[in-house]
């Protein structure tokens, strides 16, 4: 019998999830400065280097355990099958454009709440993982029924519920995977 062996398969989602825990754990011993200071955004100047590092880095920092939980639990169920398919430094690509404009777009539409989670990634790798079967000229079924799904009911709760959830930031993440899984598939069917 041969010998077993752990494989580091998917180092973009495990980097994430990884700097997630960490991040986490900081701010729950700081009681929440570390996370306020690096892994949340919310307006500030745009010429300080912070803000633009936390436009990124907020995808790491988490308000709770449960919070964190449930999104690591969507990026390890979907991110090595789309680093399998896209390859990591695409993948890469596309939670850095998310963390990006998710940040830019709370900035400018919210300017008195804050951000913090990886769930605008979690919604692009929900919607990129539809487009795993697409071709030249076809609409994937799978694809309408997520968007459907996802974003009709972040639309929803936007609308009708109060609570401390970016439904914009869940929306922003499942158009940019849309945007994404199409332009990749368009491309490699060319």
């Amino acid at each position: 019998m041969k010998h077993l062996r752990i494989t580091f398969n998917a180092p973009v989602t495990l980097c994430i999830v990884g700097i997630s825990f960490f991040a986490t754990l900081l701010s729950y011993l700081t009681d929440g400065s570390i996370g306020q200071e690096y892994f949340m955004t919310y307006r500030a100047p745009i010429a300080s280097p912070g803000t633009w590092v936390r436009s990124f880095t907020h995808i790491f920092g988490h308000a709770d355990w449960s919070h964190l939980i449930g999104n690591m639990s969507y990026l390890l169920l979907l991110g090595p099958l789309l680093e399998e398919k896209y390859s990591s430094r695409t993948l890469a690509l596309v939670v850095a454009i998310t963390a990006l404009v998710t940040s830019v777009l709370n900035a400018i539409l919210f300017p008195n709440v804050a951000l913090c989670g990886a769930s605008g990634v979690v919604f692009a790798f929900i919607i990129l993982s539809s487009f795993t079967r697409f071709r030249e000229g076809e609409i994937p079924l799978t694809f309408i029924l997520v968007a459907v799904f996802f974003i009709g009911q972040q639309i929803f709760e936007g609308l009708v519920i109060r609570d401390n959830i970016s439904n914009l930031s869940h929306i922003v993440g499942g158009i940019i995977g849309g945007l994404c899984g199409y332009a990749l598939n368009k491309s490699k069917e060319e």
